[in-house]
């Protein structure tokens, strides 16, 4: 732990080339039961963060507590870190035992920097869960939608998917406003497949 700790990016690579070398860094833990990634998230080395996920390290492993790297950099008020993380990644979704999530965290120890960019990072990770749930449903709906309704389905995804790609700058409001959207068009359909999910409890 002690190259995180000092910050020693050069030592620290250069130990995680070594295929020996980096099984041990990546697996030792400290005195409380944190993995290296942790540590580093937590004193905010967003470089060490990168190269410990780019040698192997779970980018959303977390402790027997459940606190996740994303957890640390969020307490400590690392808002590189926090970026570094999720472009890495990183759920915005995790729980403690205590049931908090890294915005959570954020918002108890009052990093505002850390609250916001959790706070799009979550809208758009929702929407992109969203969409993925929406194709999977399509994928698994054969002779239970008509054909306009797929079409409706995998045409708004499509759409969705290019807009998270091609907006500018977008917030939370924007990215709910984009899920509403599906929900509200593609209700019936959902509905329908609800009722012969239970029509039909079976069949899944």
């Amino acid at each position: 732990m002690i190259f995180v700790s000092s910050g020693d990016l050069e030592a620290i690579v250069h130990n995680l080339e070594s295929e020996y070398d980096r099984e041990e860094i990546l697996d030792k833990k400290d005195e409380v039961g944190r993995k290296v990634l942790a540590v580093a998230a937590m004193l905010g080395r967003s470089a060490i963060v990168r190269e410990l996920v780019r040698h192997g390290a779970q980018v959303n492993e977390q402790t027997v507590r459940g606190y996740s790297s994303l957890h640390f950099a969020a307490c400590w008020g690392h808002v590189d870190t926090v970026r570094t993380l999720l472009e890495l990644g990183a759920s915005t979704e995790t729980w403690t035992f205590r049931r908090e999530r890294p915005v959570d965290l954020a918002r108890k120890y009052s990093k505002a920097d850390c609250v916001d960019c959790l706070a799009l990072a979550g809208a758009k990770q929702d929407l992109v869960s969203y969409i993925a749930f929406i194709k999977d449903m399509v994928s698994e709906s054969a002779g239970q939608i008509t054909t306009v309704e797929k079409n409706l389905c995998v045409e708004l995804c499509a759409a969705k998917s290019d807009w998270i790609q091609s907006f500018k700058n977008p917030t939370v409001l924007h990215f709910t406003a984009q899920r509403k959207e599906i929900e509200d068009k593609l209700q019936s359909i959902l509905n329908k497949l609800s009722a012969q999910s239970a029509a039909n409890p079976s069949s899944g």
